[in-house]
């Protein structure tokens, strides 16, 4: 039997990302959810379907089928359509805590959307130099559907 053991230093991040989208509170609100649940994408446009509960405690997760999946979330504060927090994982399978906070500002007929992502843990270094990445493709998404949703609304 062998038996390793490294030294792995624990690694922390805060990304901020803010964003100005021409449409109402609600619309964005509603967009963000969809980009977190049914609509939600990989970077490249490679469809990855989640489920969101908007509810306190709600659970965010991938749903794989036959009781598989991959937890990436819980709903910490909601309070529609201003504000959504969640804690978890999310796309990292190893020790972390995460924090996501999502703030919305009605700004004229416009509503800034600040996302805020901190995290701590055994972070690999892929992570790290790809998250910024990935919340740009988010940030972006959340901008496109908001619009398609504002047009048709």
């Amino acid at each position: 039997m062998v038996t390793t053991a490294e030294q792995i230093s624990i690694q922390s991040f805060e990304i901020i990302k803010d964003r100005l989208i021409e449409a109402p509170p609600d619309v964005v609100f509603d967009a963000l959810l969809a980009e977190m649940g049914p609509e939600s994408q990989m970077p490249g446009g490679e469809p990855m379907p989640m489920k969101v509960e908007p509810w306190p405690g709600g659970r965010w997760y991938r749903d794989l089928g036959d009781n598989a999946g991959h937890c990436w979330g819980h709903i910490q504060v909601i309070k529609p359509p201003k504000l959504l927090e969640v804690y978890g994982p999310l796309f990292m399978s190893y020790p972390v805590a995460s924090h996501v906070q999502y703030r919305l500002v009605a700004e004229g007929s416009a509503t800034r959307l600040k996302m805020t992502h901190r995290a701590m843990g055994l972070i690999s270094l892929e992570h790290l130099d790809n998250v910024h990445k990935g919340w740009d493709y988010k940030m972006q998404r959340i901008f496109d559907l908001a619009g398609r949703m504002s047009k048709q609304g």
